[in-house]
């Protein structure tokens, strides 16, 4: 059977705080079939005969699905559900072109429009609450397309008559590992940090591994009450190649005999607490020592048990479970090794029934796949290996529409996170990470000591969006398989974590505030951005207590979390007037810059081409030592900005490469990734631009797709190019013959992931057999990308804008990055 992280704890002495956020719709259903059900979520005690079930928050968007399935173990139940989202989103339209621009301060209209965009939710609940969730899911269908839900699991057996009978739909079952597979396939390609190593004396014990961008073959051990190994070749090919009878449920058979304890969870506590020596022979017991003609260390099990033939006395009920754990342990890991090498694989994944997210279980794992390896090959685990079943189903039932052929992202906005894997961790850790418990939405009572004397159920959710673009890897990446796009793991990285995190909640009224101010004639706005700085706090606090909760926190992620926040309340382009006005400023001013450019010998062009791309990277609103500025002195402006920079030599400075490359034949074709709109694009960027246009150079411009921050979007970028081309003979000559090409690059982010591009833009970049890449702003550049390595000339620079970043890199602030890098032959 496949994971069920089935955590459940008393609330003994850990009370979960109400949630901070008002609920606008909670609906109140019959609860008091779940006590009389009982079993292991069965409540007992004085119990109110009714559960809250806030829609917005557990099955979210319920009224707009249109296709589900289900994957039903044996504690666990997984519902999967494709849903329309109706969200608003800002665009931007030229004025009439008839010649009234003048009248006009602004270069362009602001409107905000309804968008729908499809939607992946998938939630895990307890069995005993199967009944109560089904009737809250039937009285809220409303535009559902289909009349049948696909099922897996073992449990879709013993609930199908209760599924079709509540939900009025026929349940069709589906192959459990074909599901299975179907799923890992869909995480592996859509979730960048989704496989993990589990080091146990790391702090935090999770490594998360960046996706290969062809994440095929590789071997599949699902250990649930035996063991499955399945090698995975492409993407409906696979095959069975072995397992073994000696699984999950042998420990859970064996255990039981040995410690009378009858419940799985409790029986890895009983492990957790025991010491395995006690019970096992070691090598240094049989030969008093190390077998050094063999190579074996003495604290190597020589034998599971075998002190229990010799030894008059009783053992614990913990180290006999210990014991019965690694023997277990050992077995699949030396089978799983085996396996791999048979099959020349070097990616073994492990899920199922006896992992479960448990540390005890995947250290064991982890050591025995380690010891008979010799270290060549990792035990991998999955974030989301619990969803694989139902993620599965639900693709095999969605094939009409064919979902492999976009690519989808998480929405961290509606996830929850990777939860602590101790089993003690308190159940207000468990809420704040995004996982919902029953108390908070209403089920029971608290007693008079604060305490509640039963175990609590849980939901936990994972949204998925699917993204207008196909996202594939930059042609030009030197190595895609060992490409990391950040700079600075803050999972690792203890001291850069503190900052970063304070850094974003001393900066988070200021974001709801600008929020707020972007919707003037809303009169839920200043509510909807409280709503948005509850969540996105509540999301810090998690990360605070468990970095590893969405995979390898960086900054992008970050900053990527307070987007999907952002627009999980409807602010979709906070800074759209902003960039408005500011694009508006900037377009006024070109002529004058271009002509001061033409006035200038070659040489001196170059060096003031290259000080303006560095001065329209300080208009950065993300950065608070350059907004605090912006706000408080209007007249700041481009000259200005070029007076902030450090004077040469730059923090990094390769300068005076990149001016002998100049006095060398042109690139034939310059890919230049933009941050900012306002003087950033349109006197930095463009007149760049112009240069290597006038070099012989094509250009192709990238822009991001959506709206974050005061980042230029792909849509603004369009009508800049239009105005310019107005004013500028040699951009309108360019943008005609295509010399000039604006695309998007399939992101909406202030940071650069080049192994999540738009596929347009990466065959352009084919086609036009591009050899210049440049990379500009901190967010793209240093944040991300620092040490990308690419197959050709590429040119990173940003100003660094953050105290603290650049007393870390040994500089100041407004110091200047500029990496001009040629690859390596």
């Amino acid at each position: 059977m496949w994971a069920e992280r089935h955590r459940r704890s008393a609330l003994s002495g850990c009370v979960a705080r109400p949630s901070p956020l008002g609920r606008a719709r909670t609906e109140r259903v019959d609860a008091s079939k779940m006590a009389e059900r009982g079993g292991r979520g069965g409540v007992s005690g004085s119990l109110d005969k009714s559960i809250t079930l806030p829609p917005d928050e557990i099955f979210r968007n319920l009224e707009n699905a249109k296709r589900f399935a289900i994957d039903i173990g044996g504690s666990l139940a997984k519902l999967a559900y494709y849903s329309t989202v109706q969200h608003k989103v800002a665009r931007v339209r030229s004025f009439d072109q008839s010649g009234k621009d003048a009248e006009h301060e602004s270069p362009y209209e602001i409107s905000v429009q309804e968008e729908i965009t499809a939607r992946l939710h998938f939630i895990k609940f307890e069995n005993a609450y199967i009944e109560t969730c089904l009737d809250f899911i039937k009285d809220h269908l409303v535009n559902t397309e289909t009349k049948v839900i696909k099922a897996t699991g073992g449990g879709a057996y013993k609930f199908k008559d209760l599924i079709e009978e509540k939900l009025g739909l026929k349940v069709d079952k589906e192959d459990v590992m074909t599901c299975l597979i179907k799923g890992c396939n869909f995480v592996l390609k859509n979730i960048p940090h989704e496989a993990f190593a589990y080091l146990k004396d790391a702090d935090p014990e999770f490594r998360f591994q960046m996706n290969h961008p062809n994440i095929f073959p590789y071997l599949l051990v699902s250990i649930g009450s035996g063991v499955s190994i399945v090698k995975v070749e492409t993407e409906d090919k696979f095959e069975w190649i072995g397992g073994s009878s000696i699984g999950g449920g042998t420990f859970w058979g064996l255990g039981a005999l040995l410690t009378k304890t009858k419940k799985f969870d409790e029986l890895l506590q009983l492990a957790s607490k025991g010491q395995h020596t006690n019970v096992d022979m070691l090598v240094k017991d049989v030969y008093g020592g190390a077998y050094q003609t063999l190579g074996l260390s003495g604290n190597l099990i020589a034998s599971s048990f075998g002190k229990s033939a010799t030894a008059d006395k009783d053992f614990s009920k913990e180290d006999m479970a210990k014991s019965l754990l690694h023997m277990i342990s050992n077995d699949i890991g030396q089978l799983a090794c085996l396996y791999a090498k048979l099959h020349n694989l070097n990616k073994i994944y492990f899920g199922g029934f006896f992992l479960r997210g448990h540390p005890v279980t995947m250290r064991t794992i982890t050591y025995s796949i380690n010891f008979f390896s010799k270290g060549e090959v990792q035990a991998l685990f999955l974030r989301h290996e619990g969803y694989l079943g139902a993620i599965g189903a639900f693709l095999k039932g969605a094939e009409q529409d064919n979902p492999n052929q976009y690519s989808w992202g998480e929405n961290y906005a509606g996830s929850s996170g990777l939860m602590s894997t101790s089993p003690d961790t308190c159940p207000m850790q468990r809420e704040r990470s995004g996982t919902v418990s029953l108390l908070r939405v209403g089920l029971g009572h608290v007693g008079s000591g604060g305490h509640v004397g039963f175990s609590l159920p849980y939901f936990d959710m994972l949204e998925m969006d699917r993204l207008e673009r196909m996202l594939v890897n930059l042609p030009l990446l030197k190595d895609p398989s060992t490409y990391v796009p950040d700079t600075v793991d803050l999972t690792d990285d203890a001291l850069a974590r503190k900052y970063w995190l304070t850094c974003f909640e001393e900066a988070l009224d200021g974001v709801a505030k600008r929020a707020a101010a972007s919707q003037p004639d809303s009169i839920d706005a200043a509510e909807r951005a409280e709503k948005f700085r509850q969540k996105y706090w509540d999301k810090l606090q998690t990360l605070r207590q468990q970095p590893f909760a969405y995979g390898t926190l960086t900054v992008r992620s970050l900053l990527d979390t307070r987007e999907h926040c952002l627009n999980e309340f409807n602010f979709p382009d906070p800074y759209s007037k902003i960039k408005q006005k500011e694009n508006g400023v900037a377009l006024k001013c070109y002529q004058s810059v271009i002509k001061s450019l033409d006035l200038l010998g070659w040489e001196d062009r170059q060096f003031a081409l290259v000080k303006g791309l560095l001065a329209g990277n300080v208009f950065d609103w993300g950065a608070k030592a350059v907004s605090d500025v912006l706000e408080t002195e209007p007249q700041f402006g481009f000259q200005e900005a070029k007076e902030k920079l450090q004077e040469r030599p730059w923090l990094e400075d390769s300068y005076n490469e990149w001016l002998e490359r100049l006095k060398a034949p042109p690139h034939k074709c310059a890919l230049i990734f933009a941050d900012n709109s306002g003087i950033d694009i349109i006197l930095g960027i463009f007149p760049f631009v112009r240069e290597l246009l006038s070099r012989g150079t094509e250009v192709i411009l990238a822009c991001n797709s959506g709206p974050a921050l005061n980042d230029v979007t792909y849509s603004e970028s369009l009508i800049v190019a239009e105005k310019i081309a107005v004013m500028d003979p040699v951009i309108r000559s360019a943008l005609k013959e295509e010399k000039l090409l604006l695309v998007q690059t399939g992101s909406s982010s202030p940071c650069l992931d080049l192994s999540r591009l738009d596929k347009g833009l990466a065959n352009l970049v084919r086609e036009r057999k591009t050899d210049l890449v440049v990379i500009e702003g901190m967010g793209r550049s240093i944040h991300t990308n620092y040490y990308a390595v690419l197959k050709c000339e590429s040119l990173k620079l940003a100003v660094i804008k953050n105290s603290w970043l650049a007393d870390r890199l040994g500089g100041k602030l407004f110091s200047v990055i500029f990496k001009y890098e040629v690859p390596f032959n």
